[in-house]
């Protein structure tokens, strides 16, 4: 079992999915604080009709094409939202509810439609970007995550605390010259990006745990807000390293659930033992009680 830490291909998935996790893990946190956790669920669902349309454009499996196409419809997705809850009576709820299953059900008929075609070969890897398959992601894959999750990294410190007032105080943050509509574009950009990279390791249906659940942690262990940061991106990070290692020793288990499922324990364990989780709060109760 310590031999696979050496190998070639789990180094390779590792490196992939531990810094895709990290950067998800702090980008995401803005959108849990904000309330804003199922917009990237709609949107991770929404890009699979955009690898499909790329894949039928160029005919072959190419990543960064793919990873283009699916950030073109995450960024028509978001629009269309906007559109719809700005222009009528739909609430956000409703209107993420119609994009998502819209758009995978666009992705799923188009999927179905270049599998059994003879114009078109070469579709295997067209099921990965549901579920993910980690075990098959390139180097090429690789370089790409990295890039966007640098980059992603690089304009959360640059523009760091422009964010954290916009995440706690928007009002204030227009007085003091604050461009919010900049401030939800770029995390907003940042986030499909990132769920762009991360289809091919994780899958558009669980992708959204990335961003939602290291989040969730961070909260559940502190109220400041670097510091929850630093919580969000490390159980992201850890979670990623321990499914990959499971996924890899175990035959039979999938990358993509395994993390997710490493990071659905984190959760739970926080949810219990967090600074703000059940055991902390019940014992609060009983010291106010017995004052």
């Amino acid at each position: 079992m310590i031999d696979v830490l050496t190998s070639y291909t789990f180094l390779i998935v590792a490196i992939g999915t531990v810094i895709l996790a990290f950067a998800c893990g702090i980008v995401g946190t803005v959108s849990v604080i904000k309330g804003q956790s199922l917009i990237g669920d709609a949107i991770g669902h929404a890009t699979f009709p955009g690898i499909i349309f790329a894949f039928m454009l160029v005919g072959v499996m190419e990543t960064y094409t793919l990873a283009l196409g699916a950030v073109i419809f995450g960024i028509f997705a978001f629009f269309t939202i906007q559109i719809i809850t700005d222009s009528s009576k739909v609430t956000l709820d409703s209107a993420l509810a119609l994009i998502l299953s819209s758009f995978f059900g666009l992705g799923m008929a188009l999927k179905s439609y270049v599998q059994g075609h003879p114009g078109f070969s070469g579709t295997q890897g067209i099921d990965d970007y549901i579920f993910g398959q980690a075990a098959y992601m390139l180097r090429t894959d690789v370089y790409l995550i990295i890039i966007a999750s640098v980059i992603s990294l690089l304009l959360f410190m640059l523009f760091y605390s422009h964010i954290k007032i916009y995440v706690f105080d928007p009002i204030f943050s227009k007085s003091v010259g604050v461009n919010t509509g900049l401030m939800n574009f770029m995390i907003l950009s940042m986030t499909i990006v990132l769920i762009a990279v991360g289809l091919k390791a994780v899958g558009a249906i669980l992708i959204v745990n990335l961003l939602i659940a290291p989040g969730v942690i961070g909260l559940l262990w502190s109220n400041r807000f670097p510091m929850v940061l630093i919580i969000a991106g490390f159980s992201g990070a850890v979670s990623a390293f321990t499914g990959t290692y499971v996924s890899t020793v175990y035959a039979g288990f999938a990358t993509g659930p395994s993390i997710i499922l490493a990071m659905s324990i984190l959760v739970l364990l926080s949810m219990v033992f967090g600074s703000k989780g059940l055991l902390h709060t019940h014992r609060k109760r009983n010291q106010g009680v017995v004052s």
